[in-house]
């Protein structure tokens, strides 16, 4: 297992938006998809807008690997399912605070529904994936 550096946090954490590109079932990487990311202590967290529809979401939920890239930082990561609810009401507290500017989208991504999707990044390595 491989940590987050602190400059890596620090340049996601400052980031508005995340790529994310799970694996495929064939082994390859999906379609890069725009999405928000949060910083609870020091690791880094994602949820699926969609909820369940969203089509990177169900990826990463089956073969829970993928990659990143945000503020000049790339990773592979693991996906984690993330459900300790003290964990997701810090991460709703993250979202409100980094997307402020943006009331009418944070607030469909603190609903139960969404919160369900919750995903840990957990780094393995840059080039793990390609």
């Amino acid at each position: 297992m491989t940590s987050w550096t602190n400059d890596e946090l620090k340049k996601i954490e400052t980031t508005e938006e995340l790529q994310i590109a799970p694996l495929r079932r064939d082994g390859t990487l999906g379609k890069q998809v725009t999405i928000w990311v949060v910083r609870v202590n020091d690791d880094l967290y994602v949820r699926s807008y969609r909820g369940n529809d969203g089509a990177w979401y169900r990826s990463a939920r089956v073969y829970h690997q993928g990659r990143i890239r945000a503020g000049g930082v790339e990773k592979a990561v693991t996906f984690i399912e993330e459900s300790d609810p003290d964990i997701n009401n810090q991460i709703d507290a993250a979202y409100r605070s980094k997307y402020r500017r943006y009331p009418q989208f944070v607030a469909p991504m603190v609903t139960a529904e969404v919160r369900r999707t919750t995903l840990k990044l957990e780094p393995h390595g840059a080039d793990a994936l390609s």
